[in-house]
């Protein structure tokens, strides 16, 4: 899964993409490049972030999605909590939810996936962006986060949403320190016993900048492959990076390796 954000604010690539050609072209070379899913959002989720209004969010994203709807055959995801930014999106061309909220900041959203019948990826956070990584705690962070995943797979399966269109994301740097981070990573498997695929997001975060103490997000690259091949060798289905066309090739030797 390719990220694509056009925002002014994003913690690794704010403003690169905030044009709408430059954010098309760079969805065509990541499509190029191997990406099988592009994310596209209008609101970065940093570490305190401020929320940005549905309107804005949707004047940004929607050109996008509809040209490279048009020129590409490849997914495409809506990064949003917002039920009528995702809208906006399916109607121009998106056919994935990416709900960081897993369906609770938005009362409307669970109803849209469900009638949508549009994958939707839940995703666990403690509290939202701009409070997230205020002493985030855990008793057993592992455990924790599967419950509320599986929680949240309940509730969407009793809004109508269908087990076979739902993915769940433990949350890699959303309300959690380096340690809770490493210990997810270490037992991601445990994951897929909530029977839905996984995706993990590890790109750039700032736990592998404070291990390797690399302050610049764009030079978090090898810690990035460290991460992504990990993923990989667990069998996780869904990666989401910024750099494909290098993380592309760390899956699929890996994949081969481990041979799947």
């Amino acid at each position: 899964m390719g990220i694509l954000n056009v925002t002014p604010d994003s913690f690794s690539d704010g403003g690169e993409f905030l044009d709408s050609q430059a954010a098309i072209d760079q969805g065509l070379k990541m499509i190029a490049d191997g990406a099988g899913i592009i994310d596209i959002g209008g609101e970065s989720t940093r570490p305190g972030a401020e929320p940005v209004s549905p309107a804005e969010q949707i004047r940004r994203v929607v050109p996008v999605i509809e040209k490279l709807n048009r020129q590409a055959e490849i997914p495409i995801s809506i990064d949003t909590t917002s039920s009528d930014v995702a809208q906006a999106a399916l109607e121009a061309g998106a056919s994935i939810i990416n709900d960081i909220s897993a369906l609770r900041f938005d009362e409307q959203m669970v109803q849209l996936a469900a009638r949508a019948d549009v994958p939707v990826v839940l995703m666990h956070m403690l509290g939202k962006p701009r409070t997230m990584q205020e002493h985030p705690t855990y008793s057993d962070v592992v455990e924790e986060v599967k419950s509320f995943l599986a929680s949240r797979i309940e509730f969407a399966i009793s809004a109508g949403i269908k087990q076979s269109q739902i993915v769940v994301d433990p949350g890699i740097g959303f309300g959690k320190t380096v340690e809770h981070n490493l210990t997810l990573l270490r037992n991601i498997r445990q994951f897929q016993e909530l029977q839905v695929p996984v995706l993990v997001g590890p790109s750039r975060k700032s736990f592998i900048g404070k291990i390797l103490e690399i302050k610049d997000p764009k030079e978090r690259f090898y810690g990035t492959a460290a991460a992504v091949s990990w993923c990989a060798a667990e069998g996780v289905q869904i990666i989401r990076v910024h750099d494909v066309k290098e993380m592309s090739q760390t899956v699929k030797l890996i994949s081969r390796i481990c041979k799947r």
